[in-house]
């Protein structure tokens, strides 16, 4: 189903002071975006640099994020911080403190989705491996929090957005493929719902948001296949079970759906509602009113959970989206 792409207009977030941790690539990179073309002026930070890039591997740095987003006449401070770093974290809350004196909404994006290691049982996955994945999709959310909240609740209204993989309901009932990713994914929810109530008393709201099958640039590059190519190859698996990409891959969606779902959320006077809730993007996107770029609304988890009970060969996409 086709929407109009109009709706996707964001709602001012003028003199509003965001900080989006892990905002080099993917879903963080266009949160970050987002938020500054609602007006927000954005701290942007990530380990990748031109000079040091970070162990991913990858080309994106948090300096270019930063510069999308000033090309686009939007304000942005992009920072170089590893948030194991309690003392860089610090560091930085500090100056956005100096600089702006208050702090408005806090994403916490870092995934360490990099160190997974799938299919492979506890007492076969490297521990330090495992651990790594723990520390960046776990113990870096904490770490800023921490650090961060006693700003954010200097001022009521205040929001903070845990970013992590699948819903409450849907990790509640699915084991997501190793030890590791299953306690860091469903941690940084549980986080969000501890901060929900703490930050409640001081006018704050938390909230953990999930992307459906994110469709970021690396996955594109995993997959082997781009922003032209990926429905075809998706479309082209439907009966191989094996395949790369696998057929689900049809239901993917681009980070600016979330991205615009959080932001629409920051911009709602009544975000309070949603305290200590787990959303999707296709949630958000139903509630606001919003869609992905192409103009569709992907419904990924609905879609991946039909076909747990359906053959894919049963099942059509177009209702998903």
């Amino acid at each position: 189903m086709q929407h109009s792409a109009d709706r996707n207009a964001p709602h001012s977030l003028e003199g509003r002071i965001a900080l989006v941790a892990g905002a080099t690539r993917g879903a963080g990179r266009a949160i970050a975006r987002e938020l500054a073309r609602a007006g927000a002026v954005v701290y942007c930070t990530g380990r990748s640099t031109a000079q040091a890039p970070s162990d991913y591997g990858r080309s994106e740095t948090v300096e270019g994020t930063a510069q999308l987003i000033t090309d686009a006449g939007g304000t942005a401070h992009p920072v170089v911080v590893d948030h194991l770093d309690v003392g860089a974290v610090r560091a930085l809350i500090a100056r956005i403190d100096r600089e702006q004196g208050r702090l408005d909404i806090l994403v916490n994006d870092i995934g360490g989705e990099a160190y997974v290691q799938f299919d492979t049982p506890l007492w076969e996955y490297d521990l330090d491996r495992g651990t790594q994945l723990i520390d960046t999709g776990f113990t870096t959310h904490l770490n800023t929090s921490h650090s961060a909240l006693e700003l954010l609740i200097r001022h009521p209204g205040g929001l903070v957005v845990e970013v992590t993989d699948g819903t409450r309901s849907y990790n509640h009932t699915h084991y997501r493929g190793t030890v590791f990713l299953d306690l860091t994914k469903t941690a940084v929810d549980r986080l969000a719902y501890a901060q929900g109530h703490e930050l409640a008393p001081h006018g704050g709201t938390a909230v953990s948001v999930t992307p459906g099958w994110l469709r970021s640039e690396m996955m594109l590059d995993a997959f082997g296949v781009t922003e032209e190519t990926w429905r075809e190859a998706a479309e082209a698996n439907r009966a191989r079970s094996d395949a790369v990409p696998p057929y689900e891959f049809v239901i993917s969606e681009t980070p600016a759906m979330l991205a615009r779902g959080i932001t629409a959320l920051a911009a709602d006077p009544s975000r309070a509602v949603w305290n200590t809730r787990s959303l999707s993007s296709v949630e958000l996107a139903e509630h606001y009113d919003l869609t992905d770029v192409d103009g569709s609304r992907p419904d990924s988890w609905s879609f991946v959970t039909a076909m747990e009970t359906t053959a894919a060969e049963e099942l059509d996409v177009e209702d998903y989206r």
